[in-house]
């Protein structure tokens, strides 16, 4: 049987760029880029190539880049570092964000939670109040690019200019929107943004922290001066190069590949929605504007029957997507997201594309889920 995959926004195959340039890696020389050897420089200037390609599409200098071991990673060091700068300050930060900077936040400082409306979106007059006060000025404010789980975009831009106008950084969570949109992050000018490699093609294990020009923050990982002292071990030097090469081939010709991929995703989430909505009781889960949603992934509601089997149904037609449902995921509890947008995660199913889904897999879901639910329904009848 023929397997479509619809679970890009979890992580995403590796392209044949990132494949080919690992494999050129994995054949070269070996060698500690730290060293003053001619292997060492080598080796370093393999890696200062990509920080220049994940730089290009970020649209900030390469300088700004710091890698890491992921997005999780590079969320937990923005944190730290602003935390420690401000030792008891609290922590603004909404029930949407991704597990990675709540749990962060809650473990290094006290959190205020931002209010969300029922699409999943910070509310900035929350902000506003939370930035005015009583209290100690906050360490910290944090603000995802746009959800993960059901896309819908954040007035990041808003948000930033509060923070800079009341002198508190902000980390924006950009993993979710990371090669999916133009992101412009040298003109957003953010402190500190988080990105992932895997979620847009490049390999797992890798990502970066943006490190705004001129913002010093205390490094989560010392013991080295790596990363120019602002992330201490040996580099994943396989894992950035894979990195470079993904971010590269998104940004080439002026980020051409990035916006019809773009362009792609969007013609065919919409697809995907019309078939779903085609079914009695499926509803869009976010903002329900398509444009002010992240273009790659769409979120349904699906009344009558739960998650779990969906999903099983789905996945025993060949079909692969995700659910907020705690059944169906890593993790013991429902989705926090969904749950903070008064959404029921048990009857919730994200759907999301990438560079590699076909028309094939658009039309296998179109095919297969009314049949599924239908079936379902008439078990619970």
């Amino acid at each position: 049987m023929a397997r479509h995959y619809l679970d890009h926004a979890s992580t995403s195959p590796l392209r044949p760029e990132a494949a080919a340039a690992i494999a050129r890696w994995l054949t070269g020389p070996g060698a500690d880029p730290g060293r003053v050897h001619q292997e060492g420089r080598s080796v370093r200037a393999v890696i200062e190539e990509a920080r220049e390609q994940v730089a290009a599409l970020a649209g900030v200098r390469p300088r700004q880049i710091v890698f890491t071991s992921g997005g999780t990673e590079a969320a937990n060091a923005a944190t730290w570092g602003a935390t420690r700068a401000r030792p008891g300050a609290p922590v603004l930060c909404a029930a949407v964000e991704h597990s990675a900077v709540r749990d962060s936040a809650a473990r290094l400082a006290p959190v205020v939670n931002l209010a969300v409306d029922g699409h999943g979106r910070i509310d900035p007059d929350a902000v506003a109040k939370a930035l005015a006060g009583p209290g100690p000025a906050a360490a910290l404010v944090d603000c995802q690019w746009a959800n993960h789980e059901v896309g819908t975009g954040q007035p990041v831009a808003d948000v930033v200019g509060m923070c800079r106008a009341a002198g508190v950084p902000v980390h924006v969570d950009g993993c979710a929107a990371f090669g999916q949109v133009e992101l412009g992050l040298g003109d957003l000018d953010a402190d500190l943004v988080s990105v992932s490699a895997h979620k847009l093609g490049g390999p797992p294990g890798v990502g970066a922290l943006i490190v705004r020009r001129g913002t010093r923050v205390e490094p989560l990982l010392v013991g080295g001066q790596q990363e120019r002292a602002r992330r201490a071990g040996m580099e994943n030097v396989g894992g950035i190069v894979g990195f470079g090469a993904a971010a590269g081939a998104l940004a080439g010709d002026g980020g051409a590949g990035r916006a019809a991929e773009e362009t792609a995703a969007r013609a065919r989430v919409a697809r995907l929605t019309d078939a779903a909505l085609t079914v009695e009781g499926v509803t869009v889960v976010g903002d329900p504007d398509p444009g002010r949603r992240l273009p790659h992934l769409v979120c349904l509601g699906v009344a009558g029957v739960e998650a779990e089997p969906v999903l099983l149904g789905l996945d025993r037609a060949g079909v692969a997507a995700h659910s907020g449902s705690a059944c169906s995921s890593e993790s013991l509890e429902p989705s926090p997201v969904l749950e903070a947008m008064g959404v029921d995660p048990s009857r919730s199913l994200r759907l999301s594309v990438g560079w590699s889904t076909t028309e094939a897999d658009v039309a296998a879901f179109a095919r297969v889920f009314p049949g599924v639910v239908g079936a379902l329904r008439a078990l619970r009848d």
